[in-house]
């Protein structure tokens, strides 16, 4: 939910009064902003790093004046991340606080420099050296450099000629200017969140600002609900890659231009504070980058499932017949959504008494949670004013609130005139915590949805309560400013020197929002902390979620910054169902794997209306969405009804896309432990497996899932064939796994995809489990266990690996060690005319309890069994093997081989097996001719 403005009335006549006043439209910006800095001290710091002292070499007040001293801070954190900070020497300046992302502090300011009895550092161009990494500077003017020591290439350089179209380094209070230069084939990734037209590559000359806004996805390169100043380079250095990524810590707004050869950031506050990840390979990148931001958090098994919302089940029967008709069309569904309908006039932690009354919800809810279903709810930031309100009045009385010049701001959202939580303040995670724990016990609801929280405003400036009308009163859009307001522009923050590319006309950066001269908790200002409001809210949110029954928590927002992923899933905003959008999601979706947050997905068939027919679309966006990590049709109010049933082909695609979902979830959950341990997305580029293949770097309309589960979808219009990138070796339809594309090249293939299929293939050398599926993640992962095992095609000799996770999925946390979870490692071989098979398990006793077993193992690519066949378990040979079944079939291939030849393989069923999760099995058997 919700509307967006950058197409209403309003934000129109803002431009037009921009444009007719010409305050600030077009940048008169100088092409050179500053003169650079010297570094004038520098010497090895207590903890092992360095520290320096830089003097500006000539002032200007473009944009204000220079800080004149700087300090500046470089170690090698780890062997493979290296910290850059400069800061004012003199004054403390805002920093993301280290309470909301622990780190490592920066060295207290006025350090006395040139008097340690350390090791001084020469001031001619020199050198500090890690494991990984190398810094380099010169001093006059101070510029540095970051390379990789195993190659010496040069992966961030802010040196700048006369000739560049940048500066050197600028510090100023309101405007900080930093560049690198960049070679041409660097391939970048990150910078948003933005919907990205170009596909998932960061485009030369397209904007980049970041700051978090209500604006809908629907907008094209423009800063939406997220800020993540963090960008993965890959480069490919006479075929082989290197990745490595670089992160900005810094929450206030700015603009990051990349021109093909340099990158610029333009930053309207706070310090420079650079994190560099070595890498090398796109995985290494992501786990070294969530080890400092915090690990993805574990999900819950359940969140794996189908959801489905809709912004408008105005009453508890509208909730239970879409739950009856999804039953009816035998479509998975596991979560039901509530937008605000079931809210009291709009209001966060209330009930509608007519259409939601506690007793029949609690009554509905005891009867779902039963059958396994579980229910989400939104929550919005914004608290009604409204002196009857508990939850308003509780706040007001623990003194909450974010504060205009002493007194609670006054915003406008759905329920009319709000406040807004300052979450900075730890009484108002306590007060927030109070509040979820007092509505859970209204309506045991089993997860929040924190929206509007960029945050959201739909009046701009300093607002009052008329007094003359009611506002809102019923009768238009809800999203219409009905304050008394005035704008703010009397203080530099209002109206900083620099205009950021807000909305993409350079609004002012309190349009739509809190004014930015607002204070938190410790005065600290809205200007400074604007970007972090979600990101504070969904630790608020998750802290208060599991504190109620101890369970793993579930959280989407809409908001986030770096690190929110250690809290929270995140779904990609108000889209709009058209085919443009479904492939934008695709990006959008692989990105957020790379800014940490890996629980994401796209509004299922688009949130906004659009032209009908929708039905062919919905077809394909299902066939895109069943692979999402969070899969989830949404609506708008006006949209029409658009659930998975509503037409018979959308619901056979439903049932043929989300039926091998259902199958892959233990697929997917353990991709979630791997999410949690390291870093990993759960959906990936292609080039994150096949890094040395620079034809994958740009390729945004196919994705795995995992390392080895490739989705091939149809993303445009009345076709029904696909043309698919396949990297080089053998490939095998999931959905007919007798059939196999074969290539010793990277190349396109066009493949079948009529109305209700979607390719999906599986790729050599892996092991994935997988279940029988069901229509409830509860039932599901219940069912007997199938080994998938994909050899090469044809091949005598190969390996393939796997794993699966099983845990108490609703335990707060995701670990071995506890007694509530089992680790499976499968591994097999074919050598020397041999076949093996076996497992490694870690903490049986989980599985066992449960009673899990393997019933069937499917071998691909080699030839059928010849005999000698046995089974192990625990290391004891099975003796009763009279209930196992073999059955083969030869496998189709599609390509050629590059030899001509025909290599005869078959797909090899073992049926009838009762292999116990819980214990190491092994099996083996001779291969046939």
């Amino acid at each position: 939910m919700k509307f967006s403005f950058s197409f209403s009335l309003i934000h129109l006549l803002l431009v037009l009064i921009i444009c007719i006043t010409c305050v600030n439209l077009v940048q008169t910006t100088p092409t050179k902003i500053g003169n650079g800095y010297s570094l004038i001290a520098i010497e090895e710091s207590p903890d092992g790093g360095l520290i320096g002292y830089l003097k500006v070499k000539k002032k200007n007040n473009v944009y204000g004046p220079d800080i004149p001293d700087l300090q500046l801070y470089v170690k090698h954190e780890s062997d493979n991340r290296l910290r850059i900070h400069i800061t004012d020497a003199e004054k403390q300046r805002w920093e993301v606080p280290y309470n909301l992302l622990p780190r490592e502090s920066a060295p207290s300011l006025k350090q006395t420099i040139g008097k340690s009895r350390k090791s001084q550092f020469p001031l001619g161009s020199s050198q500090y050296s890690g494991n990984e990494l190398m810094f380099s500077y010169t001093t006059d003017p101070f510029t540095f450099s970051v390379k990789r020591k195993s190659n010496g290439q040069t992966l961030f350089n802010t040196s700048s000629e006369d000739s560049d179209p940048y500066s050197n380094l600028v510090f100023k209070d309101q405007y900080l200017e930093i560049s690198t230069k960049l070679p041409k084939d660097a391939s970048l990734y990150g910078l948003g969140e933005n919907t990205q037209p170009h596909g998932i590559k960061i485009y030369p000359n397209d904007p980049y600002t970041l700051y978090t806004t209500d604006q809908s996805a629907i907008n094209l390169n423009m800063d939406l609900y997220g800020s993540h100043p963090m960008y993965m380079d890959m480069r490919n250095v006479k075929g082989e890659a290197y990745a490595h990524a670089v992160l900005l810590l810094n929450s206030n707004g700015m603009d990051v231009f990349y021109r093909g050869n340099s990158l610029t950031y333009k930053v309207i506050g706070g310090v420079l504070d650079f994190y560099f990840f070595a890498g090398p390979t796109p995985l290494a990148v992501v786990d070294q980058y969530t080890q400092f931001i915090g690990r993805p958090a574990p999900m819950p098994y359940w969140s794996f499932g189908f959801h489905q919302c809709r912004w408008g089940y105005h009453n508890l029967s509208v909730i239970e017949d879409v739950i009856a008709n999804y039953k009816k069309a035998k479509i998975p569904l596991d979560v039901i959504w509530n937008d605000d309908d079931h809210m009291d006039g709009k209001k966060d932690f209330t009930l509608n008494p007519v259409n939601y009354p506690g007793p029949k919800l609690r009554a509905f809810l005891e009867k779902i949670h039963a059958e396994g279903m579980h229910y989400v709810v939104i929550n919005d930031p914004g608290i009604g004013v409204n002196k009857s309100y508990d939850t308003y009045q509780r706040g007001i009385a623990n003194d909450v609130f974010i504060k205009y010049e002493g007194k609670p701001f006054i915003a406008q959202v759905w329920p009319g005139a709000v406040h807004f939580p300052d979450f900075l303040n730890p009484k108002t995670v306590e007060w927030w915590g109070d509040e979820i724990r007092r509505f859970h016990e209204l309506a045991p609801i089993d997860g929040l949805w924190i929206d509007m929280n960029e945050v959201s405003n739909f009046c701009t400036g300093l607002c009052t309560i008329p007094e003359d009308r009611i506002c809102p009163n019923g009768t238009g859009p809800g999203w219409i400013c009905c304050l008394d307001c005035k704008n703010v522009t009397k203080t530099k923050w209002d109206d900083p020197p620099y205009k950021i590319n807000a909305s993409g006309i350079q609004a002012p950066i309190g349009y739509k929002t809190i004014a930015t001269s607002a204070t938190h908790y410790n005065g600290v200002r809205e200007y400074d902390a604007h970007s972090l409001y979600g990101f504070s809210e969904t630790i608020a949110t998750h802290k208060g979620l599991q504190a109620l029954e101890g369970k793993r928590p579930f959280i989407l927002s809409r908001a986030t910054f770096v690190g929110s992923g250690h809290y929270a899933a995140h779904w990609t905003g108000d889209n709009k169902g058209t085919w443009e959008d479904l492939k934008y999601s695709i990006s959008t979706v692989m990105n957020f794997g790379m800014f940490g947050v890996p629980m994401v997905g796209s509004d299922i068939c688009g949130f906004y209306p659009a032209a009908p027919p929708l039905e062919e679309l919905c077809n394909r966006w299902i066939e895109v969405g069943a692979f999402y990590p969070f899969s989830r049709d949404h609506a708008n109010y006006y949209s029409p009804r658009q659930e998975l049933y509503q037409w018979k082909s959308v619901a056979k695609s439903a049932r043929n896309a989300l039926g091998m979902r259902y199958k892959l979830l233990p697929y997917f959950y353990t991709l979630n432990y791997e999410a949690h341990k390291t870093g990993a997305p759960i959906v990936r580029p292609l080039f994150f497996t096949f890094p040395n293949i620079p034809e994958l770097y740009e390729l945004s309309t196919q994705f795995l899932v995992g390392s080895s589960v490739m989705v091939s979808p149809v993303l445009e219009k009345a076709k029904t064939k696909v043309s698919a990138l396949f990297p080089p070796g053998t490939w095998y339809s999931l959905f007919d796994m007798t059939q196999a594309i074969v290539s010793k090249e990277p190349h396109y293939r066009s493949l079948d995809a009529p109305l209700n299929v979607v390719n999906v293939h599986l790729y050599q050398n892996t092991i994935i489990p997988m279940q029988r599926g069901g229509m409830l993640t509860k039932h599901a992962r219940m069912t007997p266990f199938t080994i998938i095992v994909a050899f090469p095609l044809g091949a005598s000799q190969g390996e393939a690996k796997g794993n699966l996770y099983l845990d108490e999925d609703e335990l707060p946390e995701m670990k071995l060690g506890n007694g509530k979870s089992t680790y499976m490692d499968f591994y097999a071989t074919a050598t020397n005319g041999t076949v093996k098979i076996w497992s490694e398990v870690q903490e049986s006793k989980y599985a066992l309890d449960k009673g899990w077993y393997i019933e069937k193992v499917t071998v691909l690519g080699l030839n059928a069994i010849g005999g000698a066949f046995e089974i192990l378990s625990d290391g004891t040979k099975v003796e009763d093997t009279s209930k196992v079944a073999f059955a083969s079939e030869e496998h189709k291939y599609i390509d050629k081989l590059e030899d001509g030849g025909h290599k005869k393989s078959m797909m090899l069923d073992i049926k009838g097996l009762e292999l116990p999760i819980g214990k190491n099995f092994a099996m083996s058997w001779k291969m046939g001719n």
